[in-house]
């Protein structure tokens, strides 16, 4: 029962996540703390492993649909690899307390940036620097802009959480590239994959030298991952967006007071 529990985690994970390209870590993260009396490095570096095959099989999905700014994708990526390891170094020094708070905190964060979606009248250009048109494989065209200097500074950072809280990072970058860069929302979710499936490769490495991996529990939860990934991206084309944040929210919502009071 156990390992079929894992698996349905992975799949339900990346489903999830897949659909707003946040990664699928912040169901993982919350359900082992739960699940398990594990030490919080071992939570966080078994989720980071797992985030690898759900991401990767994502981004496969999102490719074919054409939706990933790649140019984008790699220079985030790049930005996000020195955070990635100095956050999966930090987590030799929280303690399970301070870390369940926090990422309760960081998730409540979440759930509200997932109500609030600005039109793109009221989205902040802050000086664009690089434009894009991206034509996906059903013919529609995406134009945009934004100032890649933020975008950045944006992704160390996020590295840095992804890796100290086990998560994709996409959590935090999706809502940044469409709120600050001005990124629609369906490249900003196929992007997000791509670049989570390198900074999670690289906070992965990180954590497997620490030794912070259980390699069972990665077994299973990334069988199911693989298989949510790819659903997760044919739904995302086809459930109105205001009905996927709003679910996604309340359940966020619902996660980060358990945890907060484990």
């Amino acid at each position: 029962m156990e390992l079929i529990s894992l698996t349905l985690i992975g799949m339900f994970a990346a489903i999830c996540g897949s659909i707003v390209g946040l990664g699928g870590g912040f169901i993982i993260v919350p359900s082992l703390a739960l699940l398990y009396d594990l030490p919080v490095p071992q939570i966080v570096g078994t989720s980071m492993v797992v985030l690898v095959f759900s991401s990767v099989s994502s981004t496969l999905a999102y490719a074919k649909q054409k939706r990933i700014d790649f140019k984008s994708g790699i220079l985030f990526s790049l930005a996000m690899i020195p955070g990635s390891i100095f956050g999966a170094w930090i987590t030799n020094f929280i303690t399970s307390r301070d870390f369940f708070i926090s990422f309760g905190l960081f998730m409540l964060c979440i759930a509200a940036s997932m109500t609030f979606k600005p039109n793109k009248g009221k989205r902040l250009s802050l000086h664009p620097t690089t434009s894009r048109t991206i034509v996906d494989s059903t013919g529609n065209q995406y134009s945009y802009s934004f100032n890649s200097w933020i975008g950045i500074t944006i992704a160390f950072l996020v590295g840095f959480i992804s890796s100290l809280f086990g998560i994709g990072g996409g959590s935090v970058m999706v809502p940044m590239m469409i709120l600050l860069l001005s990124f629609p929302v369906h490249i900003a979710a196929a992007t997000s994959m791509f670049f989570i499936s390198i900074s999670s490769f690289v906070g992965s490495i990180s954590h497997m030298l620490f030794d912070h991996i259980l390699w069972t529990k990665v077994l299973f939860l990334a069988i199911g991952s693989i298989i949510g990934g790819q659903l997760g991206a044919k739904i995302a084309a086809k459930l109105p967006e205001k009905t996927i944040l709003a679910a996604l929210s309340a359940c966020l919502t619902i996660v980060a007071i358990r945890l907060m009071f484990k």
